[in-house]
């Protein structure tokens, strides 16, 4: 048994709208959090499965039970579906990245579990029994923290972790942050698609389209700001396949994230020691699948000159390649929001596997 086998370290980013996961041996897996199970006979012998994990489940819906484990940042507890999705996404992760077969040999499994911070405050407790006896070892951090740690970001700087179900926002101050350090909200990713499939129902009565559409137009389209291009999509209207302008209201759905982000953010700096405090603003760092949206970093910059200037440090991944408005001669392509969600998940997991190295895992 060689030791990388005897003590193989696992970091997971469980995310409202994807979880990730990281070994030290290597292994990269992200994963749409939906956990569904087919409603009936007739599902099953379609599916030939008992359950469904991520895109898959979202494709197959109208023959499914789905669920999303998390919701604004919290574990759902309203049935016994909702806690037991929570254990078979966290099984699914731990099953496409080899871990079974780990522990089958003899070998010691230990995971670092990132949250959003409110499920953190909330619903610990339901993680660390939905984790009994998947791994020998167990430490929960919140998803902020974990970006701070990873990125040596421990003293006068502040994450901003806009995800799909929560925003988080974390002050580090040389140790574990307590609640006071950390605040949450729910505009967020999700929120940001209610509010663009309610501004689409009202300016195009009689559209027929999921939210699930909707929230794909806003991952590869979203934008604070000006506008990059037109944005045009087909939507039925009354059955009929109609050419729609959305740029307005992709605009609009994503410009309504930036103030009530930016309110918390300074609000939670204010609340510091003054001496510090222009110490946090020159230190900010971006993270969750929001902050790819293009524009959102400028906005914050810009709603800190009020009070003295500010910048963002950091976001995290730099995108690699071309941004979803380079253009063909039709329209935009290439890398979507939702891709860079992807790196932003792998590298928060990593971050966790990192934590686990440097600390004893219990």
């Amino acid at each position: 048994m060689t030791e990388k086998a005897q003590h193989l370290l696992v970091g997971i980013d469980l995310g409202t709208s994807q979880s990730a996961i990281v070994t030290s041996a290597g292994v990269r897996m992200v994963v749409d959090s939906y956990v569904g199970w087919p409603v009936d006979a007739v599902a099953r012998k379609i599916l030939k499965k008992e359950v469904l994990f991520g895109q898959e489940a979202v494709e197959n819906r109208t023959m499914l039970e789905v669920h999303r484990p998390l919701e604004r940042g919290l574990l759902k507890e309203g049935s016994d579906k909702d806690q037991q999705a929570i254990r078979e996404l966290l099984s699914h992760l731990l099953d496409i990245a080899g871990i079974p077969e780990v522990r089958k040999s003899g070998g010691k499994v230990r995971a670092v579990v990132g949250v959003p911070a409110e499920a953190l405050r909330v619903n610990k407790q339901h993680v660390r029994e939905a984790m009994r006896g998947l791994v020998d070892g167990l430490i929960i951090v919140s998803e902020p923290f974990a970006v701070a740690y990873g990125l040596d970001a421990l003293l006068h700087a502040m994450v901003v972790d806009a995800g799909a179900g929560t925003t988080d926002f974390c002050v580090m101050k040389g140790r574990y942050p307590t609640e006071e350090d950390q605040r949450t909200l729910i505009n967020a990713g999700d929120w940001v698609d209610d509010q663009l499939y309610t501004l689409l129902g009202e300016h195009h009565p009689g559209m027929s389209v999921s939210i699930h559409t909707v929230r794909d137009w806003k991952e590869k389209y979203s934008f604070i700001g000006k506008a990059p291009g037109k944005v045009t999509v087909s939507i039925p209207i009354k059955g009929v396949p109609s050419q729609v302008d959305i740029t307005d209201e992709v605009k609009q759905a994503c410009e309504s994230l930036g103030p009530p982000v930016a309110e918390a953010m300074l609000d939670l700096i204010a609340s510091g020691e003054s001496e510090y405090q222009d110490k946090v603003r020159q230190n900010i760092i971006l993270a969750g699948g929001c902050s790819q949206i293009p524009g959102f970093g400028q906005y914050l910059e810009q709603a800190m000159n009020q009070f003295g200037g500010g910048k963002r440090t950091r976001s995290m991944p730099a995108p690699p390649v071309a941004s979803s408005w380079q253009r063909t001669p039709r329209r935009p392509i290439g890398k979507s929001c939702r891709t860079s969600r992807v790196l932003v998940q792998h590298r928060a997991a990593g971050f966790v596997v990192r934590a686990s190295r440097l600390h004893r895992v219990p």
